[in-house]
């Protein structure tokens, strides 16, 4: 197969932990041709999407790991596949992005995930979807709204519906003297909506990064605990990763949401647990493959390669 990555820029990559950098490696040592574009190189011109191309190669060398052929203008659909892999923020160049991806698929582009699903879903917002799995939360940029969410739960968490990483994440209590103005910083005085979830006190277990694909689970998540002192647990805040088996209810939530999630087009998901409670559902660039592979032995990447080859013989 020719695979298409719509990524960053490569030299951005951490490949001791990139989860592209391990669905790359899969797929070149299985055979298949690497190819890198970035959102810039996407267009469309006489009815057709297409994108300058470069043809990656994978050298084995940690200190200079790629190497990229000349630019070659490729339409989309005479790839196999396209990953779309750019990480957030979701500003309103992604969003041309998944426009142009989405007339890509209609001129018979598979892309990988679904363009017009990674739109519809906000990575915060798709909770709400499955409200039996989360805990009490709401979204609005009403300011008194949250204060009475606050006086209601008396220890929250704040966060825009935008953010990746942890940023931006505050936790409040009802007596914080500084509440009136981080409310305001978070919703820009009123004029940004953002989620307020309950503070669920199991982070101290660990944020569990569970990922789906092809309408399956991976057996282990990675618990992300946060460092000392820290209410994050995102790796990109600090917080260390630590493989474990999904519990029942690890299980109960992925396998329920697995099938819908994938009927919609995602073939990669990140869904985000923590206790017994679904947070959030990632659907942009979903991570963690590496963490899992090394402390488990199980091939995440394989499982996402295996997944593209099986939706490529399907179409």
């Amino acid at each position: 197969m020719r695979i298409a990555f719509l990524i960053d820029p490569p030299e951005s990559f951490k490949i001791y932990k990139d989860s592209t950098y391990a669905m790359m490696v899969e797929a070149a040592g299985r055979g298949h041709e690497l190819h890198a574009l970035q959102q810039e190189n996407l267009a469309w011109r006489s009815g057709s999407v297409s994108a300058a191309t470069q043809r990656l190669h994978l050298t084995g060398d940690a200190d200079a790991w790629f190497r990229l052929d000349a630019a070659q203008t490729i339409a989309l659909k005479d790839f196999d596949a396209v990953l779309m892999r750019k990480d957030p923020p979701f500003d309103m160049e992604y969003v041309y992005s998944t426009y142009l991806l989405e007339l890509a698929q209609d001129q018979g582009a598979r892309v990988f995930n679904d363009p017009r699903a990674i739109r519809d879903c906000n990575e915060k917002m798709t909770i709400a979807r499955f409200p039996r799995f989360t805990a009490p939360t709401l979204v609005t940029r009403d300011l008194e709204l949250i204060r009475g969410f606050l006086a209601e739960h008396a220890d929250i968490i704040l966060k825009p519906l935008d953010g990746m990483g942890g940023t931006s994440v505050f936790r409040v209590h009802e007596k914080d003297p500084n509440l009136n103005v981080i409310i305001e910083t978070v919703t820009h005085y009123g004029r940004r909506t953002i989620m307020a979830q309950r503070y669920i006190p199991a982070i101290v277990d660990g944020d569990k990064r569970i990922l789906l694909i092809g309408g399956k689970p991976v057996p282990h998540a990675l618990a992300r605990i946060p460092k000392p002192g820290e209410t994050r647990g995102n790796l990109a805040a600090g917080g260390t990763g630590v493989a474990r088996p999904l519990s029942l209810r690890d299980r109960e939530i992925a396998e329920t949401l697995a099938p819908q999630l994938n009927a919609r087009g995602l073939l990669l998901v990140g869904l985000d647990v923590i206790g017994d409670y679904l947070t959030e559902v990632n659907v942009t660039s979903p991570t963690c493959f590496q963490e899992i592979t090394e402390q488990t032995g199980f091939n995440v990447a394989g499982m996402m390669i295996d997944a593209v080859e099986r939706a490529v013989e399907r179409r």
